[in-house]
């Protein structure tokens, strides 16, 4: 967690730099398209510093009001720069109405040009970069700033070309074209970074993570391990919460019991590095159950044995065994 609110520092001082020098790009050319990619770096410096905030809460330990920790404050975080980049789309589409009734002549297009291309190229290896620290560690917040800085890398290269044709044939309506366009695609990346911090809060199922997880369980499945079922999972900021019944054979003591639930645990925290967390409810097999029970030395069994199927989400969210 610690990289993670490295990187959100780092996002949110560099958001700053580059809104200053998409503002003297503007200033110099009073292009209404360099305007639209300033107003969506004023989103990057606000959020900036709202997601550093919340990964810093985010990486405080658990305590006695908090159990599962605070990891929930990131998608709150990425809720609000989902709403604030759909704002700002929304005010770049006003612009361009209003510039197109009230035009304004255009002047240095090209420095500005020069200045807004730099401004794309960083915004690109950055975002690039926090993209791929975010996902190793499971930060929502990280995640959003960093696809948003690279949309705005894309956008600005856009923008970039556009003022190019602009420069070479005078045609200004070019700019608000490209201002119009680029106002869209920032609304549809507001609404995407929106439902999936929306998913994050509402608890959403991270169908892939949990895949990976079966997959595991499956690889280095015990012949005591009967059944697995009634799978609910929560995901608080990098750590994901496994809550599940595991079936095991009637005639285990509870010492043997809690061993094999250990194993288990033990296992997932291993391959995971930490990010997921198993809590395993014990269930006593059921005779529903003991056709596919794959312990080949039991004397106890009714049914006869029949191989027993993989783990899939459909089968382990059930909640019967």
């Amino acid at each position: 967690m610690k990289s993670a609110i490295r990187i959100q520092r780092l996002i949110a001082i560099f958001s700053v730099i580059l809104f200053a020098g998409k503002l003297w790009a503007w200033y110099l050319t009073h292009s209404v398209a360099i305007l639209t990619d300033a107003l969506e770096s004023t989103v990057n410096v606000i959020t900036g510093f709202i997601g550093l905030y919340s990964v810093s809460l985010a990486a405080r330990p658990r305590d006695k009001n908090h159990p599962y920790g605070h990891g929930k404050a990131e998608y709150i975080s990425a809720a609000v720069e989902g709403a604030l980049i759909l704002i700002a789309g929304l005010m770049i589409v006003y612009q361009v109405i209003y510039v197109y009734f009230h035009p304004i002549p255009l002047n240095r297009l090209d420095a500005g040009i020069i200045i807004t291309a730099i401004t794309g190229v960083l915004n690109l290896l950055f975002g690039v970069y926090a993209l791929k620290v975010a996902k190793e560690k499971h930060s929502m917040t990280v995640e959003a700033a960093a696809t948003h800085l690279k949309s705005d890398a894309y956008s600005t290269f856009a923008i970039v070309i556009g003022l190019v044709i602009l420069h070479f044939t005078g045609l200004q309506w070019i700019d608000q074209l490209i201002a119009l366009v680029f106002g869209i695609v920032i609304m549809v990346t507001g609404y995407k970074v929106l439902r999936k911090s929306l998913g994050g809060i509402m608890d959403e199922v991270d169908e892939k993570l949990l895949k990976d997880v079966l997959k595991v369980l499956n690889k280095n499945r015990s012949a005591y391990w009967i059944d697995l079922h009634n799978m609910r999972s929560i995901q608080y900021g990098d750590v994901l919460h496994i809550d599940a019944h595991l079936t095991l054979p009637w005639y285990f003591t509870v010492e043997e019991a809690g061993t094999e639930v250990s194993k288990l645990e033990e296992m997932v925290r291993n391959e995971f590095q930490g990010k997921v967390e198993c809590f395993i409810h014990i269930d006593a097999n059921a005779k529903v159950v003991c056709a596919v029970c794959n312990n080949f030395a039991c004397t106890d069994r009714t049914h006869l044995q029949r191989a027993p199927s993989d783990w899939t989400l459909e089968n382990v969210m059930n909640d019967q065994q």
